[in-house]
């Protein structure tokens, strides 16, 4: 199981993201091999917002709206209690400027046992994730 973090999603999409090319390189072992992949509506919801800014909102509509229809991404939707324990993470890392969708996801690690990350985000070590590679 990979859990996708918000940096794999845009660099998947923006060809002159500085990780485009690693990402598709990623993406593409992904499809051979059949990996699970997770993510959260945070990811997501962070994911739209900055390819809209970054490229358009119809190319942002249109991303999202092959993600949603995508049978190979799982979509968690943390309850109030993994947004509770995601604020313990938000103040461990308050020093490092950690947004809240990574504290989220770090708090999903532990409840959904997740490993695995497809990240270019450096937070995720030392959240305890292994990097998707």
């Amino acid at each position: 199981m990979i859990f996708v973090d918000t940096g794999a999603f845009l660099a998947r999409y923006l060809p002159n993201d500085q990780h485009h090319k690693a990402a598709t390189a990623l993406w593409a072992k992904i499809r051979t091999t059949h990996e699970r992949c997770l993510t959260s509506n945070f990811v997501l919801d962070e994911t739209f917002t900055l390819l809209a800014r970054r490229a358009s909102y119809a190319f942002a509509a249109e991303k999202a709206r092959l993600i949603y229809a995508s049978s190979a991404l799982e979509i968690l939707r943390p309850d109030a209690r993994v947004e509770l324990a995601a604020l313990d993470w938000f103040a461990k890392f308050a020093d490092q400027e950690v947004s809240f969708t990574d504290c989220v996801s770090f708090a999903l690690r532990r409840e959904a046992a997740l490993q695995t990350v497809f990240s270019f985000d450096s937070h995720f070590d030392r959240a305890g994730f292994k990097k998707w590679q």
